[in-house]
C-alpha cells in the first residue's frame, strides 16, 4: 500500500513563501560583489579647473599618440604637470551651437514632421526624457554620446539661475549658492592647501582625471576607438547646422516682410504650398546643403525635417523673444522711458491694445530718441481701470519698473485720458511723474474734423471733391477718358478717418485743373451714358470747377492739409 500523501496546511505553505522572498531579497545584488563599478566624472563647479594638477598612477596607461606628454609623475612633482584651462564659467553657449543645449535642441519628433507629409514611418522617440545634460545630477543617466558632448564642452556653471526646480525638500537652487558664505563650510584657512593637495593626489580623483583628459584629448585629436563614427557624427552635426541657419534665414526674410508663411497643404513640391516651402524649393535648386536636405526628405531618408508649421512657429517666437529681449535691454540702459497704448479690435472682434515704449537709446555712439512696439495685448475689460491693470501686469513681466515711468500718450477717449476713472488717472495715482500728453496727431485729426464740420462751406468744398471721384471711378470707360486728359495724379477717394491724407485728394484736383475740366466736358457729351452722369458732369465742369469761391477753397485747404501731412 503507498504511503499517504500528506498536504501542508496554509500557515505552512505562508511560512514557506514567506521564507523564500526573505533569500531572495538577501541575495540581490550579491553578484555586485565581483564587478567594479567606476564612478561616473564629477568634479566641483567651484573648482577652478586652471589650478588642479593631474598626477596620473602607474596603472593608469595612456596613449602616447594622444598629445598628453611628461607622464613621468610622482607625488613630489605635481605642480609640475601643464593642464590646459578649462575653467568653461565664461564659455558662452549660444543657439549657433545648435547640439550643445542638447535639452532645448531634442524636440519631439511630432512638431517638426508635417502633418500631411513625405513620411509615413512610425514615430519613435529616440529620447524618453529630456533633461539637462550639464547638470550633475543628471550624469549617471547619460548615454556615450551625451558622455563625449560634456567632455568636449567641459562642465557648466550657469550663474544666471534666479530660481532652479524644486528638489525633495522642496529646495530651490539659485546662483547666489556658488559664492554663499556657509556656517558649516571650510573654515582651516591655514591647512586648506594640505586639504586640496590631498584630494588631487587621491586615487579615484586622479584616475577620473586622468580619464577625463584622455577622452577630451582623442576626441579633438580624433583618435578614439570609434574615430570613424565620430567623424560621421562631426559630419553630421554640421550639416544640421547649416541646414538650420538657412532654414532661420528663410523665417526672418518673410516675417520681415509681413508675407505668409504657408498655404492650404504642406508638401513640398506641390501647388499652394506657402512662400517658406517655396523658399526651401528655389534654395534646393541652388544651395548644396537644402538640396541634400530636401533629397533625405523625397526619398524617406529622415522623418524629423524642420519644415512644418510647429517648428516655424518656434522660430517665430524665438527671434521675437529675442528682438524684445535686446530692446527691454536698451530701455533699462535708459532707465525712464513713456508708454504708448491704443485701442482697436481685431479681424476676431478681440479688442486688442498695442504697447509702444517711448525712449533714449543710449546703447549707441549717437544718443537718439525711439519708439519700440512690444506687442499686442488682449483686452476683456474697456473701462480705465481694466486697460490700467492690462498694461500693469504686462509692465511687470517684462521687467519693467512703473515708477520710472516718466509720460503716457493715449488717443483722447474718455477711459484712455479721463481725469477720474481713466487710465492716466490710475497711473498718476501711483506715479505722479508719469505726465499724460494726449496724442498730438488724434487731436490734430479731431480739430480739422470739427472745424470742417463745423463750416457749411468746407462741407460742400469736400463733397465735391468726392463727387469728381466717383463720377470717374464708377465707370471702367470714364476712368479711361480722365487717363486720357490727365497725365499726372489721379484723383483718390477721401478718407472718413484720416483727414490729413485727404491733401492727396485735393492735390490732384488743385494741379490739374484744366485738365480736370477737360475730362468732364468730354464725359459730358457722350450720349450713350445716363443723362444723369452727363448733367453732373456739365455742372461740375461749368459750375464748381469755374466757382472763384471753390477755387479759393481748395488753394486754402491745401496749404492746411499740406502742413499737417505728416
Amino acid at each position: 500500500m503507498p504511503p499517504k500523501r500528506k498536504h501542508k496546511s496554509g500557515y505552512e505553505k505562508r511560512e514557506k513563501k514567506r521564507k523564500e522572498e526573505e533569500f531572495n531579497i538577501s541575495q540581490r545584488g550579491a553578484l555586485d560583489k565581483f564587478v567594479v563599478k567606476e564612478p561616473r566624472v564629477h568634479i566641483d563647479e567651484n573648482q577652478n579647473i586652471d589650478n588642479v594638477n593631474v598626477e596620473i598612477p602607474e596603472n593608469v596607461v595612456i596613449d602616447e599618440n594622444v598629445g598628453i606628454e611628461n607622464q613621468n609623475f610622482d607625488h613630489e612633482n605635481v605642480g609640475d604637470v601643464p593642464i590646459e584651462d578649462d575653467n568653461v564659467d565664461n564659455q558662452n553657449v549660444t543657439p549657433e551651437n545648435v547640439d550643445t543645449n542638447l535639452n532645448n535642441s531634442i524636440h519631439n519628433e511630432d512638431d517638426n514632421r508635417e502633418d500631411n507629409g513625405n513620411d509615413n514611418v512610425e514615430h519613435t522617440n529616440p529620447f524618453e526624457h529630456t533633461f539637462d545634460i550639464f547638470d550633475p545630477r543628471n550624469w549617471d543617466a547619460l548615454d556615450s554620446k551625451m558622455i563625449d558632448l560634456v567632455v568636449m564642452k567641459g562642465p557648466k556653471r550657469d550663474s544666471s539661475i534666479v530660481k532652479g526646480p524644486r528638489d525633495k525638500f522642496s529646495r530651490r537652487f539659485t546662483a547666489n549658492l556658488f559664492t554663499r558664505v556657509l556656517s558649516n563650510g571650510e573654515n582651516d584657512w591655514a591647512h586648506i592647501g594640505e586639504r586640496l593637495r590631498e584630494h588631487e593626489i587621491g586615487m579615484e580623483h586622479v584616475k577620473n582625471m586622468a580619464t577625463w583628459y584622455e577622452l577630451r584629448l582623442r576626441l579633438n585629436k580624433n583618435k578614439t576607438i570609434d574615430k570613424t563614427s565620430q567623424r560621421l557624427i562631426e559630419k553630421e552635426k554640421e550639416h544640421w547646422i547649416n541646414v538650420l541657419k538657412r532654414i532661420i534665414s528663410i523665417v526672418k526674410f518673410l516675417a520681415k516682410h509681413n508675407l505668409a508663411f504657408r498655404g492650404s497643404n504642406e508638401r513640398l513640391y506641390q501647388n499652394s504650398n506657402g512662400n517658406f516651402l517655396g523658399l526651401i524649393e528655389m534654395l534646393a535648386e541652388f544651395d548644396p546643403i537644402i538640396q541634400e536636405h530636401v533629397r533625405r526628405i523625397t526619398n524617406d531618408d529622415i522623418h524629423v525635417h524642420y519644415l512644418g508649421h510647429t517648428i516655424q512657429n518656434e522660430l517665430i517666437l524665438l527671434l521675437a523673444s529675442a528682438i524684445k529681449t535686446e530692446i527691454i535691454k536698451k530701455i533699462k540702459q535708459a532707465k525712464y522711458f513713456s508708454v504708448i497704448l491704443d485701442c482697436t479690435p481685431d479681424a476676431s472682434h478681440q479688442e486688442q491694445m498695442s504697447l509702444i515704449i517711448r525712449y533714449v537709446n543710449v546703447s549707441s555712439n549717437s544718443v537718439t530718441i525711439e519708439e519700440s512696439f512690444l506687442g499686442f495685448l488682449n483686452v476683456n475689460v474697456t473701462t480705465g481701470q481694466g486697460l490700467f491693470d492690462v498694461i500693469q501686469n504686462e509692465l511687470k513681466n517684462l521687467d519693467l519698473d512703473i515708477f520710472d515711468v516718466r509720460g503716457q500718450g493715449y488717443d483722447n477717449g474718455s477711459n484712455m485720458k479721463g481725469k477720474h476713472q481713466g487710465v492716466q488717472k490710475k497711473f498718476l495715482d501711483i506715479n505722479p511723474r508719469a505726465f499724460y500728453t494726449p496724442c498730438g496727431c488724434h487731436s490734430l485729426n479731431l480739430a480739422l474734423c470739427d472745424m470742417a464740420n463745423s463750416c457749411g462751406k468746407a462741407r460742400d468744398f469736400f463733397g465735391t471733391i468726392q463727387r469728381i471721384y466717383t463720377i470717374f471711378s464708377n465707370s471702367t470707360k470714364r476712368w479711361q477718358i480722365l487717363k486720357d486728359n490727365v497725365k499726372g495724379l489721379t484723383p483718390k477717394s477721401l478718407s472718413a478717418t484720416r483727414w490729413e491724407s485727404r491733401v492727396d485728394s485735393v492735390k490732384a484736383i488743385r494741379s490739374q485743373m484744366s485738365s480736370f475740366r477737360e475730362a468732364l466736358l468730354e464725359v459730358s457729351e457722350l450720349t450713350e451714358i445716363d443723362s444723369k452722369i452727363q448733367s453732373e458732369a456739365k455742372s461740375l465742369a461749368e459750375n464748381e470747377l469755374g466757382d472763384f469761391e471753390f477755387l479759393i477753397s481748395i488753394v486754402v485747404w491745401f496749404e492746411i492739409l499740406s502742413a499737417i501731412n505728416i
